[in-house]
């Protein structure tokens, strides 16, 4: 077998590796300033909190495990992440259309488009092998 065929193209890497800084910045943001990231939510009442750092925690651990596929070159574990990234933004149009958010309905559908395009990838790399 080829020294081509045993690893993941380097695009593949650089966008699950962008993915992780993306994803481990946001888990900052959002824990650090909520404010930048919550512009409509009280922040002073009870409970939010505890909400925010929840909502941190999972995008630090997505961030984390797209660093961890990305450095093992793992198509499994990188598979299950895009997964995952494409179950969260539907979840994110689903709320988008609810709240009547045309920003977030955008942005969902370009995060589902790119995670479905990248298994699509992985899928071909895999196939490849």
């Amino acid at each position: 077998m080829s020294e081509r065929k045993k690893s993941l193209p380097i695009w593949i890497l650089l966008v699950s590796g962008f993915f992780s800084i993306l994803e481990i910045t946001v888990s900052f943001s959002i824990w650090l300033t909520p404010q930048s990231v919550l512009e409509q939510v009280d922040l002073g009442a009870k409970g939010v909190n505890y909400l925010i750092w929840f909502w941190a925690v999972r995008q630090f651990a997505l961030g984390f495990i797209f660093g961890y596929a990305t450095l093992k070159k793992s198509i499994p574990m990188l598979t299950l992440a895009y997964i995952f990234f494409l179950v969260m933004f539907v979840g994110d149009f689903v709320i988008g259309v609810a709240e009547k958010e045309n920003s977030l309905i955008i942005a969902a559908i370009v995060m589902c488009t790119i995670s479905a395009a990248m298994l699509y990838a992985l899928n071909r790399v895999k196939n490849e092998r």
